[in-house]
């Protein structure tokens, strides 16, 4: 590997750490197994909870409190089987709304307090909260946030107030304790859970941060480069994409390891890195007259843009390295665009002064508008592969494919459209009017060797002159 990591940037790292929340861009973190099959419990402890009760007023013949059960158990089973999908995140939201529902219902007719016994319902209302964290570290969203605070909020006003419905079912005093001693027992277990879930999460997410920076030191970090090509199918550049050879978790994927550098603060010192890495290659490529019109695009991320000192790192590694600023291309992703919109504005006109490319990574996808599209010095806008992935299918996202590469036209700006993997699609994008194309169908990622041979060859089979 060309070059070590500079272990001074480390201790310009710590301090981001606190800082940095989880990154915008994290849609689908991973979740450990350990987590995962706590979930899977607790809503089969719900279902199962549901329908011991749903038996037992069964028999009392409380059928509306049955229907009731009823859902409890459905709710149980379906969030059961959203996580065994997959879809956690989703399996999560909908537990939270409906045992904020059954718990408030529970509260208001069945489990009032009483002399006998006090109300212990509401308990489940702090379920609702800590699966609601838990989440919102994952996947940030006002929606979520707003059932964490209603949780709150209702536990708060059924733990200080005997507030009850003018329905009360008047149960049994044995009845009623017994069930007061069941849902004590199971919210506390379901809590306990929870505190589970949380702490493995956070030993997950300590032990990759250490294997992140051992990492940097001991050399596990590559670039790959997938190549851009044009209409006449030549290649015009690349993207260089980071890759993570752990000798005791073997290749691990950007998608896992991404987030947990963005959450440890570490983007800045690995992004650093890949900048270094990138402009080296881009100078060398400079050197050799089958190289040199190559262009080279590298990720960064928001918490590296929003950082006082990338645009000074920017313009040092040019410098240091000898790469040609007109040949580099810097890739963010819409999430930038919900920060601090005038500081990202100014990095980024300051980057572009350096003779910079900007791109905008998987357009269509999050916050973007035509009013940052006019306000952002952006340069090229690149569409998201799912897009193209149902572009011959779906006649919505050829229209937006279409109307995207004309307001990219209209402004100025290049279209490139990632994620091409067949030649009926690469037909499709050069009829709309895209020129520059990614995915499979062009190249996966490869090796910098790989690479430059690829180069090599077609450099011989051009024509003369």
């Amino acid at each position: 590997m060309a070059g070590r990591y500079d272990l001074s940037q480390a201790k310009y790292v710590a301090p981001m750490a606190r800082q940095a929340g989880p990154s915008a861009t994290e849609q689908t973190g991973q979740y450990s197994t350990r987590v995962i099959a706590a979930f899977r419990y607790g809503s089969l402890a719900i279902a199962a909870l549901g329908a011991a009760w749903g038996v037992v007023f069964g028999i009392m013949g409380w059928w509306g409190i049955v229907a009731l059960d009823v859902a409890v158990v459905a709710s149980g089973l379906s969030i059961y089987a959203l996580v065994s999908r997959g879809q956690f995140a989703l399996g999560l939201l909908i537990a939270q709304a409906v045992l904020i529902v059954i718990a408030s219902v529970m509260a208001l007719i069945i489990d009032v307090p009483t002399t006998e016994a006090p109300r212990v319902s509401h308990l489940y209302l702090l379920v609702v909260a800590a699966l609601g964290f838990l989440n919102y570290r994952r996947q940030a969203s006002r929606s979520q946030l707003a059932l964490i605070v209603v949780s709150l909020l209702l536990f708060v006003v059924f733990a200080s107030t005997p507030l009850a419905n003018p329905f009360v079912v008047d149960m049994p005093v044995a009845l009623h304790t017994g069930g007061t001693w069941a849902n004590a027992i199971v919210a506390t277990a379901l809590l306990a859970g929870c505190a589970y879930a949380m702490q493995a999460e956070l030993a997950r997410n300590d032990r990759i941060g250490r294997d992140l920076i051992s990492a940097m030191w001991n050399e596990e970090f590559h670039l790959v480069y997938q190549p851009q090509v044009d209409l006449d199918h030549r290649t015009v550049g690349a993207e260089a994409l980071l890759r993570w050879t752990s000798p005791g978790r073997g290749v691990v994927p950007p998608a896992s390891f991404i987030p947990q550098a963005e959450r440890a603060g570490l983007m800045v010192a690995i992004g650093g890195w890949v900048l270094k890495q990138g402009c080296n290659t881009l100078a060398e490529w400079g050197k050799h007259p089958d190289f040199k019109h190559l262009t080279l695009s590298i990720n960064v991320s928001a918490s590296q843009i929003l950082d006082d000192g990338f645009e000074n790192l920017v313009r040092d590694t040019l410098s240091t390295t000898g790469a040609d600023a007109r040949h580099l291309i810097l890739e963010m992703t819409e999430s930038v665009l919900v920060t601090d919109t005038d500081t990202v504005v100014a990095r980024l006109a300051g980057l572009q002064a350096l003779g910079i490319t900007i791109a905008l990574d998987d357009f269509g996808t999050g916050y973007s508008s035509l009013a940052y599209l006019r306000s952002l010095p952006i340069q090229q806008i690149k569409i998201d592969r799912g897009f193209v992935k149902d572009m011959l299918d779906d006649p919505r996202s050829a229209s937006l494919i279409k109307n995207v590469v004309q307001i990219g036209r209209d402004l100025g700006q290049q279209v490139l459209a990632e994620g091409v993997e067949t030649s009926d699609q690469q037909a499709m994008l050069a009829q709309v009017g895209c020129v520059q194309f990614q995915g499979y169908f062009h190249g996966r990622p490869m090796e910098l060797a790989d690479f430059e041979a690829r180069i090599a060859a077609e450099t011989k089979r051009a024509p003369p002159g």
